[in-house]
């Protein structure tokens, strides 16, 4: 299977009214993923972090500024045929279902296209049987029926599952999960993700998952990507990024997700000193298969923001 490797990416925007000289927002600012066929790599951030932007780089939605996106170090051509080739293999579940599907079209067709334009069925019987394969892998039924309705006759719980069945029609080997659950009511959000769980370890994909979650980012993925204002702040082993975040902004966010069964989180810039097996460094991580499972986090000693979070909070506040 395939491992997706996008190495140094960055996008940057032109900012509108800026006047004579032209002035850029960095979106997305050297930041580097590595996704292994079977593993689940989770990007968290908060809303404007730059998660969405990176998808969209990842599916050739927007054009990166620089950097590289490999397939099993294999380069992605340029033009219409490759980048259709790239599709087949890299497909993407969107946050809103709803949005995401046509409203004027049935199930049905929504599914077909996709197995016609990748090549998937050549024959009506092949399309049937492809079809049902597909409602039956995330457990759609009865088939036929939801098949002939339209996306607004279908639950968000359903629409979701139409959209990962739509995602998986061309049978990629990567899978880029851009918040799926945040749309969907809490009673049915563990459902879809197990879903989502269960479809990796049996087609054996790579999956990015996009969120916010910090609960669902340990419990469904093996590694931890955080991100702020467009780039990395930490990246680990999910247990060690959530347990023992040490970057600042990580350690926020786990305060702002209280455990229960656990005591208050007191955020404490010198939480380093405690784990000398992690790198902290102002520099970017070089990237690679071979150093994925390393702790790092970034020194925020000259990172303004960061410092008027902490007197924010205040010296040992705790709640």
């Amino acid at each position: 299977m395939t491992t997706l490797e996008a190495l140094h990416l960055r996008k940057d925007y032109r900012v509108r009214g800026a006047g004579w000289r032209a002035a850029h927002l960095k979106a997305v600012d050297d930041v580097s993923i590595i996704v292994r066929p079977g593993e689940t790599v989770a990007l968290v951030g908060e809303s404007g972090s730059g998660k969405s932007t990176i998808a969209k780089m990842l599916v050739r939605l927007v054009d990166a500024t620089s950097g590289t996106v490999t397939l099993d170090g294999e380069a992605i051509g340029q033009g219409r045929r490759a980048t259709k080739r790239y599709r087949s293999r890299v497909q993407m579940v969107f946050q809103d279902p709803f949005s995401s599907l046509n409203p004027a079209l049935t199930i049905r067709h929504q599914l077909t296209r996709p197995l016609r334009i990748h090549g998937i069925v050549h024959e009506a019987v092949e399309e049937e049987r492809e079809l049902l394969r597909l409602m039956e892998s995330v457990n759609l039924s009865p088939a036929k029926t939801i098949l002939a309705k339209y996306p607004h006759e279908l639950s968000g719980g359903q629409r979701q599952r139409v959209a990962i069945a739509r995602a998986l029609a061309p049978r990629p080997e990567v899978l880029i999960a851009d918040e799926p659950v945040s749309m969907l009511d809490v009673s049915i959000r563990l459902e879809i993700l197990q879903l989502l769980n269960d479809l990796k370890l049996e087609r054996n994909l790579a999956v990015l998952y996009i969120t916010h979650d910090l609960a669902t980012a340990r419990h469904f993925s093996s590694q931890i990507v955080v991100m702020r204002a467009g780039r990395v702040v930490e990246r680990g082993p999910s247990d060690a990024v959530i347990l023992n975040p040490i970057h600042p902004y990580t350690q926020f966010l786990v305060r702002a997700a209280p455990d229960p069964k656990s005591d208050p989180w007191i955020v404490d810039p010198g939480r380093y000193l405690g784990h000398p097996e992690v790198i902290v460094s102002p520099v970017n991580l070089e990237l690679t298969q071979d150093n994925v499972s390393l702790h790092w986090a970034r020194s925020w000693d000259d990172d303004a923001a960061v410092r008027a979070m902490l007197e924010g909070l205040g010296s040992g506040q705790s709640g």
